[in-house]
């Protein structure tokens, strides 16, 4: 059996295949499915591609190239390939997965339970104080907010689940070093700060019209569902809650007034089939079952990473790091064995519910709590 490849010699090929004109993701997840790895993949690329990307390959770009491995260098700068087990779980079971993403901010949220807040760039008043209301209610109820940082409804979503004390994750249409639109450069680093920034185009890559569909695919397929909140006839919103129906998401809009434009693409996706909601409440309800296998992937995930990392070692050490925490100290106390649900949690300890889901997972880890439904109980000693 053939040595796997140096790691960074895998990203430099996989940062070369990205780079290369004329293949898509589909053709390079196919190369890997075939070869094993991405060194071999790039060398059959070099055989078997168009003309045009072997001419490419012949002579690749090495300042750029170079720039590229700088970026990832940089803290908090990441890329998650398709053939790691870091890339999101849901995402990967599109039949348009991308090959990669670059991110910048907290890669594990891409794991967390993500609701899909997105609408019309020229939102109304009203269509933006839902938008935030909404994302504010998902955020508190532990799930991260998922959008494509446009204006209207994609920022007022972003935002609004900042300030909840939530998580949020934008998906851009550019490369992962840009921001459009540029007034959104304020709230992008909120984002990765707290949050992360996501995109499947390497640094430098401008923004182009056909961008923008491909980016909202990966918006539909990171979440568990999609909530259109205002849209025309015309939006791209509408796309990408095409996309949520073909990849097996659950679709939700608000219906609104029918002399309202921004109305029209809402009804009609409920014409089509979209659950008509008027609160959070039920589109968290209908979400909470796919959202709990989610979060049984992750657990998953974290206990093989903490066998990596020492086996059952693990679950001690994060003991030993938690205690005397104050927070988790508020928690434990907060807790009993009659099971409560995260916005209880939240208002019996002042904590957010972003910190309050990822320490409950920890405790979860650590056999000091049972979850079941979304719902949280101490373990049974």
């Amino acid at each position: 059996m053939a040595a796997m490849p140096a790691a960074s010699e895998a990203t430099r090929a996989w940062l070369t295949l990205l780079r290369a004109p004329g293949i898509g993701a589909a053709t390079i997840r196919s190369w890997l499915a075939r070869d094993g790895d991405i060194v071999a993949a790039l060398r059959r690329a070099r055989r078997e591609a168009p003309e045009e990307t072997r001419a490419w390959l012949a002579a690749p770009d090495a300042a750029r190239l170079d720039a590229d491995e700088a970026w990832l260098a940089q803290p908090g700068h990441h890329l998650l390939t398709c053939d790691s087990e870091d890339f999101p779980l849901l995402l990967r079971d599109i039949g348009s997965a991308p090959a990669a993403l670059f991110v910048i901010g907290d890669p594990t949220l891409l794991w967390t339970p993500q609701i899909a807040v997105v609408g019309a760039r020229s939102a109304s008043t009203a269509g933006l104080a839902n938008a935030r209301a909404f994302a504010r209610a998902f955020a508190l109820a532990g799930n991260t907010v998922t959008s494509g940082l446009a204006e209207g409804i994609d920022g007022a979503a972003h935002a609004a689940a900042l300030a909840a004390g939530g998580k949020t994750v934008a998906v851009l249409g550019t490369g992962i070093d840009l921001v459009y639109p540029r007034q959104h450069a304020e709230l992008a680093a909120r984002i990765a700060e707290s949050g992360a920034l996501v995109s499947e185009f390497p640094p430098g890559v401008q923004g182009h019209p056909t961008h923008f569909p491909r980016r909202n695919r990966i918006i539909s397929g990171l979440s568990l569902g999609t909530l259109v909140v205002e849209a025309s006839l015309k939006s791209g919103s509408l796309t990408t809650a095409r996309y949520a129906a073909e990849q097996g998401r659950e679709v939700f809009a608000l219906p609104g007034s029918i002399h309202n434009p921004l109305a029209r693409g809402c009804h009609k996706l409920i014409r089509e089939g979209a659950r008509l909601v008027e609160t959070a409440t039920e589109v968290l309800d209908d979400l909470r079952d796919v959202g709990a296998i989610l979060a049984d992937g992750l657990r998953e995930r974290l206990a093989a990473i903490d066998a990596e990392r020492g086996g059952g070692a693990g679950a001690q050490r994060r003991g030993d790091a938690h205690e005397g925490d104050p927070d988790y100290a508020a928690l434990m106390k907060a807790l009993d064995h009659t099971p409560a649900a995260l916005d209880e949690l939240v208002e019996r300890t002042g904590l957010a519910a972003a910190a309050l889901s990822s320490m409950l997972l920890v405790l979860e880890l650590d056999g000091l709590v049972v979850a079941e439904n979304g719902r949280y109980a101490r373990a049974a000693s």
